[in-house]
């Protein structure tokens, strides 16, 4: 039977899609909140086998397949965020949903055609096991780039809790994600274990792999920056629903007011993603004395709120995060989330169905280059939502600061495992940086992560908490930081440019 399912794998035909299609979903069982880490490695050797032997049509439909069970199980939230909080009818966020699945689909499925048209060698267990890992690193770097990006489900993230996390503070959870593809690359040559000195090579680089970035988890990057600062975050729980009702601001706002005042001294106080559902220039009378008067204990608040500048027809209206009490100490979110922060063709689509009318899809972009934010004399990487799972642009900022702070709305993803894989994320984050970070979201999860990716502190989803906790400030810049992927990429260009080469001359 063992014998029969490998020939379907490597065969043309649909036993070997349909494989790859459940080998597709092992890579999402691999991630938050299932952690069945080894799933990814067995997914990544699925795919890269029944590649191997198929060409064309077959090997572009195969990795469609592969890619269509990642996403499928993987984005399933996107549903939710449709349908309960988009308002289209279920049959309609069904259709989006399964279009947005098959389109990231044809991602892999391009990766599987480049692979098995121009770089998969005839013979070579290393050239074809070192160039499919590349190039898997390639097409998740090109999926966080096309169209704005969808940096989701990239396979390193599967090792957040593994020895290989090791790898992210020198090459970010891309390096980590090359070297664990390898790993399945090798693992999956039978041919190569039956032979001494073949297996002996690929032991010692296996070892060399795991083993590396177990001593590599041991090194401090970076080093404390003062004293730690106390922190408290204010998870309010408000409905998605009600969020930007006019009748429940008044509520929404008492909330956050009585929480944090119940706090006591704390040297920093933070409200998740546009906490204050009001325009700022509105919002000051109330937001300047809530800063007023938590100075008085010592105490610094750090809100999201909607920034407006200019007037009439020249207003832009940003997702900003803001020092409270000083309006030029604030950060104006760069990465939007298409249809909830931003509608694409808007002049086409806006008004067709109540999805591409969402509260607040108009917001402006803010600039690409902005400094971090400055609360207790520390400097801050701030991230707004979706923009924490961006590697490169996070390494950017968290090399200016001494500390990140990530603020979130995951009400969008309702009880789905969105959240959890959202918080996965940001780990990375800290690991690739060697800094902590205060996550404060409006209903979970809410955390504060160590600069080894520890959480140290989080509260339960769903519940009207306030997390109380001690973050330290650090110094110093990782690998990642300073470089970011440039010599990743370098490697990538030169390995596939190998492969190519040894192709066309065979």
């Amino acid at each position: 039977m063992i014998s029969r399912c490998v020939d379907w794998l490597r065969s043309p035909g649909w036993p070997g899609h349909l494989i790859a299609l459940l080998a597709g979903a092992l890579s999402t069982l691999s991630l938050n909140p299932f952690n069945l880490w080894p799933l990814g490695l067995v997914s990544a050797a699925l795919l890269y086998q029944g590649l191997k032997r198929v060409n064309g049509a077959q090997a572009t439909l195969r990795g469609w397949a592969w890619g269509l069970g990642l996403f499928a199980t993987g984005v399933s939230w996107v549903y939710v965020s449709i349908h309960v909080h988009g308002y289209a009818p279920p049959a309609l966020a069904g259709l989006l949903t399964a279009l947005f699945v098959a389109g990231l689909a044809l991602i892999p499925g391009l990766m599987a055609w480049i692979w098995s048209r121009w770089l998969r060698p005839d013979s070579g267990v290393w050239l074809a096991s070192i160039g499919f890992s590349l190039l898997w690193i390639a097409t998740e770097m090109f999926r966080g780039w096309f169209l704005t990006g969808f940096p989701w489900l990239y396979h390193g993230y599967a090792h957040t809790d593994t020895w290989l996390a090791g790898w992210a503070p020198i090459g970010g959870v891309w390096l980590v994600g090359l070297v664990s593809v390898l790993s399945a690359c090798l693992l999956s040559e039978t041919r190569t274990w039956t032979t001494l000195r073949p297996a002996a090579l690929a032991g010692i680089s296996l070892a060399a792999i795991w083993l590396g970035g177990w001593l590599l988890t041991a090194v401090d990057w970076t080093s404390p920056a003062g004293e730690p600062l106390t922190v408290a975050l204010i998870q309010a729980d408000i409905a998605q629903s009600r969020k930007w009702d006019p009748e429940h601001i008044d509520h929404t706002l008492a909330t956050y007011r009585d929480m944090s005042y119940a706090q006591g001294p704390v040297d920093l106080i933070v409200w998740p993603e546009t906490a204050v559902p009001v325009l700022q220039s509105q919002a000051l009378p109330f937001v300047r004395g809530m800063a007023s008067n938590l100075a008085e204990q010592g105490t610094t608040l750090i809100t999201g709120i909607p920034v407006d500048q200019g007037q009439g027809e020249q207003m832009r209206i940003y997702n900003g995060i803001v020092v409270a009490g000083d309006e030029d100490n604030q950060y104006l979110k760069h990465k939007l989330v298409p249809f909830g922060e931003y509608v694409p063709l808007e002049q086409w689509l806006r008004g067709v169905i109540a999805f591409f009318d969402l509260p607040m899809s108009s917001f402006s972009r803010g600039a690409a280059e902005q400094p971090p934010l400055n609360a207790m004399g520390h400097e801050l990487a701030p991230f707004i939502c979706y923009e924490a799972v961006y590697p490169d642009f996070a390494a950017r900022l968290a090399g200016q600061s001494q500390l990140l702070i990530s603020i979130s709305n995951d009400s969008w993803f309702g009880k789905s495992i969105g959240p959890l894989q959202h918080l996965q994320m940001a780990r990375m984050r800290s690991i690739e940086s060697a800094r902590w970070m205060i996550r404060g979201t409006n209903n979970g999860v809410t955390a504060l992560i160590d600069h080894k990716g520890e959480l140290r502190a989080q509260i339960p989803q769903f519940e009207a908490q306030a997390l109380k906790g001690q973050v330290q400030p650090m110094e110093g810049q990782t690998p990642f930081l300073l470089w970011r992927s440039w010599p990743l990429g370098l490697l990538m260009g030169g390995g596939l440019l190998l492969c190519l080469l040894r192709r066309r001359a065979v």
